[in-house]
């Protein structure tokens, strides 16, 4: 049986940032709180790391997702936060 191609942050982020730049509104929702924005973008990031994969993501590798994603959302909140003007 072949191995699968282990899902390393560095084959990730450059997949959850193309996430968070095509769904921008739904990550300022995310900020702003609003309700369905989190599963919309947990969503979005699954997806778009299974078709960057060619396969089904386990268990374990969709709470990496998850927690990637999570994280990349902290960073652009703080990034807005220290923004001028905000």
């Amino acid at each position: 049986m072949a191995s699968l191609s282990p899902l390393t942050l560095d084959a990730l982020d450059p997949v959850l940032r193309q996430v968070l730049s095509d769904n921008r509104e739904k990550a300022l929702s995310w900020i702003r709180r609003e309700p369905g924005a989190w599963g919309f973008l947990a969503g979005q990031g699954v997806v778009a790391t299974r078709r960057h994969l060619g396969r089904q993501l386990s268990g374990p590798e969709r709470r990496m997702v998850w927690s990637r994603l999570w994280w990349w959302l902290e960073q652009l909140k703080l990034r807005l936060q220290e923004s001028p003007g905000t």
